[in-house]
């Protein structure tokens, strides 16, 4: 007898795990924008289009920026201007713009949601428009006058005397 002939055996299967690179990549790529989408969806929930949280947001953030181009005197004055304009607009004119001086930094201590202490903090935003041309502050003192009207602003929730307005449900006129 001759020899015996064994049977063809065919490839084994091909195994499912490890993926292939470009499935990694795949996943790498979905789960980023997944979190590009909960980020963009958190911000507009935040910074609505229109609302006056989003042009405080970025009226602050362009004084911030340019911050040191300006002299002590005009930050100070544009800062208290900004403050003023998002009070009437978070609040009304009625509550917001009859307050002025010591007034108007407790008030903004009290409105303030991270509790800064405006009224001893906050005191050169009344002194610096009528001191000398030649008195200037720290420069940390502005910058972190700023930085707390952006987190008053950032955790500002509440919207007294105005119908809130869901960003996902169209309101009828």
């Amino acid at each position: 007898m001759g020899p015996r002939l064994r049977d063809i055996h065919g490839l084994d299967p091909i195994s499912w795990w490890p993926p292939a690179a470009g499935w990694w990549i795949g996943a790498a790529l979905v789960i980023l924008v997944v979190l590009l989408l909960v980020s963009l969806v958190r911000y507009l929930v935040r910074y609505p289009p229109g609302s006056w949280k989003q042009e405080a947001w970025a009226a602050l953030r362009h004084l911030r920026s340019r911050r040191h181009t300006l002299t002590p005197k005009q930050a100070a004055s544009e800062l208290s201007e900004l403050l003023r304009r998002i009070a009437i607009a978070r609040f009304g004119r009625a509550r917001a713009a009859r307050l002025s001086g010591e007034e108007w930094l407790e008030w903004l201590r009290e409105q303030d949601p991270n509790g800064f202490d405006w009224p001893a903090r906050g005191r050169i935003l009344l002194q610096l428009p009528y001191a000398p041309d030649d008195w200037a502050p720290g420069e940390e003192t502005l910058d972190e006058l700023i930085r707390a009207a952006q987190r008053m602003v950032r955790n500002s929730t509440e919207v007294y005397g105005r119908r809130k307005r869901s960003w996902w449900r169209l309101r009828r006129v």
